[in-house]
């Protein structure tokens, strides 16, 4: 395994849709999932788009609940019900900035494991926000472009001094 170089925001490579992947068990594509496994671990993600690792293909890492790591090959996302939720997000491809977005609640997913089987089911909170992130991510998106209030973007340093003195306002 290898850790591979993250593009970062303003790399071509980010905006462009990727390929789907053609035979999901290739020695390649296990190969590759295994290194961007290892480099979302290394950089402390919680996922991960073979994009952001300068290929373009459909593919994405995700850390599991049971604290491991799954892949989705060449994925479809549908959303379940009409429910979003705003949360603060960030991106190993945007490192050191944070932003609110808005996503869907629930999720429907299907696509293939490294093995070629198919993958279905449905996704809510956190998995479900990094499964809409990392599928933008396929699509040439970035979480800023998603955006409704830019006053809710900055450096993650400086949200958590602002969060902070908020707080301590309160307390006074």
């Amino acid at each position: 395994m290898a850790l591979l170089k993250i593009a970062r925001m303003g790399h071509p490579i980010l905006l462009t849709p990727a390929e789907e992947v053609d035979d999901p068990t290739a020695p390649e594509i296990r190969r590759l999932v295994a290194d961007m496994a290892q480099t979302m671990e290394d950089a402390g993600g919680i996922g991960l788009a073979a994009p952001q690792v300068h290929v373009p293909l459909r593919l994405f890492v995700w850390r599991t609940g049971a604290g491991g790591v799954s892949a989705l090959i060449n994925p479809e996302l549908e959303q379940v019900g009409e429910e979003t939720e705003t949360a603060w997000e960030g991106c190993l491809s945007i490192p050191g900035l944070r932003g609110a977005v808005r996503r869907a609640s629930r999720l429907r997913f299907r696509g293939v494991d490294i093995d070629g089987r198919p993958i279905e089911g449905e996704a809510a909170g956190l998995v479900a926000r990094v499964m809409q992130h990392e599928t933008d991510h396929l699509d040439g998106i970035l979480y800023p472009m998603r955006m409704e209030d830019l006053s809710l973007f900055g450096f993650t340093e400086e949200l958590s001094r602002a969060a902070n003195a908020r707080a301590a306002a309160k307390e006074a």
